[in-house]
């Protein structure tokens, strides 16, 4: 589960009072083009408006919403170091706000900080208990911690509020994968994708799970219908890279690989998986 999320609040300043009206014209004009940036892809200028509305109004109460619009923007171009100062500077407006700081744990995940992920979904589990969200990606760390009863507590919490929950079985097909309980894990995804045949994230957590049992032709027809029906990310051109590898077409393993490091994928590995093509 990996979502970020901007704040919609233009509606609500353009409503407001008439007296402000004036006064407020060109930070509310701002706000507006900025979302018409963002429709467009224009992140740069939508980033820029936003900076030059609260440089016009550095007291605004809404500057906290415009932060984390920012912030989301900034990440949407890379910019994750930029990214973290402006959901950080919104959270030091309103510390409790859960928006907020569902974005600022997702992005501490993105950066491998795994530890001040981990304080933030604390924090938004304090406020409310039952957020899926912050349970699934709290257990996911957990499993990289190798705290698999803590982890099974967060996916029990998240089937007993709602046993139906993707994520709550998904967490403990990643749990079992982690723990080495194959056959149960794919009993899992199975399962769930057949309940869910579109959810391509299933498709590529099985492949991972049958290359690593060995079961390379059944890997490599889930991870190429994650290609043919949806994007696919560099971690999906890594994963069919080694799958390739181990099916002995190393010229293919190595274009996936480059691609995957065009995409920005962590150079060190690439090499690392380049060495083992050639």
């Amino acid at each position: 589960m990996k979502h970020y999320h901007i704040i919609i609040m233009l509606s609500a300043l353009l409503c407001g009072a008439t007296g402000r009206a004036a006064a407020q014209g060109g930070y509310e004009e701002l706000i507006g083009k900025s979302y018409d940036y963002v429709e467009k892809e224009n992140l740069p200028a939508a980033e820029m408006c936003l900076k030059e509305a609260m440089r016009l109004e550095p007291a605004n109460p809404n500057n906290y919403a415009l932060l984390t619009n920012l912030g989301t923007i900034q990440r949407r171009q890379g910019k994750k170091d930029e990214a973290l100062f402006s959901y950080t500077a919104a959270l030091s407006r309103h510390p409790q706000n859960a928006l907020v700081l569902e974005n600022r744990a997702s992005l501490y995940l993105e950066m491998g900080e795994a530890e001040k992920a981990l304080s933030d979904y604390n924090l938004l589990l304090l406020g409310n208990p039952i957020n899926e969200e912050a349970l699934y990606n709290r257990g996911l760390i957990y499993i990289q911690q190798k705290n698999f009863l803590w982890a099974e507590q967060d996916f029990d919490k998240m089937l007993e509020v709602n046993d139906a929950s993707m994520y709550g079985r998904l967490g403990y097909a990643i749990l079992e994968k982690t723990r080495g309980n194959y056959d149960e894990s794919e009993r899992i995804y199975t399962f769930l994708i057949n309940k869910l045949p579109r959810e391509w994230q299933l498709y590529t957590g099985r492949a991972d799970l049958y290359f690593l049992m060995g079961k390379n032709g059944r890997a490599l027809n889930d991870v190429n219908r994650v290609f043919f029906e949806s994007v696919p990310d560099a971690g999906l051109y890594v994963l069919r890279g080694k799958i390739k590898l181990a099916l002995h077409e190393r010229q293919t393993a190595a274009a996936d690989f480059l691609k995957a490091g065009e995409m920005g994928y962590d150079p060190q590995i690439i090499e690392q998986l380049l060495s083992l093509s050639r």
